[in-house]
């Protein structure tokens, strides 16, 4: 079963959580698909270190988004992806006011050097470099409300999928690299106090593992993602706002569904649903999204130009 369909693969940013690139999928050559995708998320729990509590000055912080999403096929084993989300964040309680705008602008390059086909059963790799940096000037150090980290980021994913007939399982894993940040004070407090307005931001590693039902027409799948902060974070002390260089845990399950019209193939419906099961100094939210794309085959175009 070939694995190359008119289908959109979509990048997310870190503070996203909709459907990612990391699927054993590939856009084909010169085919173009591009949408747009809304999410929420909401939680009124969240953990200060490894203690999950409430805080009633906040009540229930909800970030609502719209991306614009991409993805150009290039070839048939190079993908060129990009995402630009404009969030929104709110609390339901307290004086704290949410922050909107425009968010981080993320690019990425898939690429599959190796598929192979035995009998019913096909293997495939892909390395994915991926780059994103702010497009507005947002505040970072006014969290949990911020809309982003303010963070230059690269991440290198490697990935392997498998799929016998309609089934299939993808296990990927990533390091991404994050420059330091500046913000509005001269000098703030983690484990020791720093008299400078730079923060180091620490770096984080990132293991997603997908399963489930994958045709032309139809996806379906149960999503496990785990992201860990390494060395250089700290957790949020006693009753104090979270920071942007805290350690940053959150291991989630989800599942993720794509539907392509039969008598529009060029068009297809997006959803899905995941939840934070368990993490350190971030929200037990949930999160839902959808979405409509719609694939622009430009090799027709060419062929027609060239008669």
């Amino acid at each position: 079963m070939k694995k190359f369909y008119l289908s959109c693969l979509l990048f997310a940013p870190v503070l996203m959580s909709a459907q990612t690139e990391i699927d054993g999928i590939m856009m084909s050559k010169n085919n173009f698909c591009v949408g747009s995708i809304y999410q929420y998320s909401s939680w009124n729990q969240y953990w200060e270190g490894s203690f999950k509590r409430e805080n009633l000055n906040l009540g229930t912080v909800s970030t609502q988004s719209f991306g614009i999403m991409g993805n150009y096929g290039i070839t048939d084993k190079l993908n060129i992806l990009f995402n630009l989300p404009y969030v929104e964040t709110k609390a339901s309680a307290g004086t704290m006011e949410g922050q909107k705008g425009m968010q981080d602008l993320s690019v990425t390059v898939k690429y599959m050097p190796l598929e192979k086909t035995t009998g019913n059963a096909t293997y495939s790799l892909y390395a994915l470099g991926s780059f994103s940096t702010p497009v507005s000037n947002y505040s970072a150090d006014y969290l949990p409300l911020s809309i982003g980290l303010q963070s230059k980021t690269a991440a290198l994913r490697l990935m392997g999928d498998f799929q016998l007939g309609n089934f299939f399982s993808t296990l990927s894993g990533a390091y991404v690299k994050r420059t330091n940040i500046n913000i509005d004070r001269n000098a703030y407090l983690t484990s020791e106090i720093h008299y400078t307005n730079e923060v180091n931001m620490p770096d984080v590693i990132s293991v997603n593992f997908r399963t489930g039902y994958r045709s032309s027409r139809l996806i379906a799948e149960f999503v496990i993602d785990n992201w860990v902060t390494q060395s250089g974070g700290f957790d949020i002390t006693t009753n104090n706002m979270p920071f942007p260089s805290n350690t940053m845990n959150a291991l989630k399950y989800g599942v993720n569904s794509k539907y392509t019209f039969k008598k529009i193939p060029q068009l297809s419906l997006l959803g899905g649903y995941n939840y934070v099961v368990e993490g350190r100094n971030v929200g037990k939210s949930n999160t839902f999204y959808g979405g409509l794309f719609y694939v622009i085959n430009f090799e027709k175009k060419n062929n027609q130009d060239e008669k």
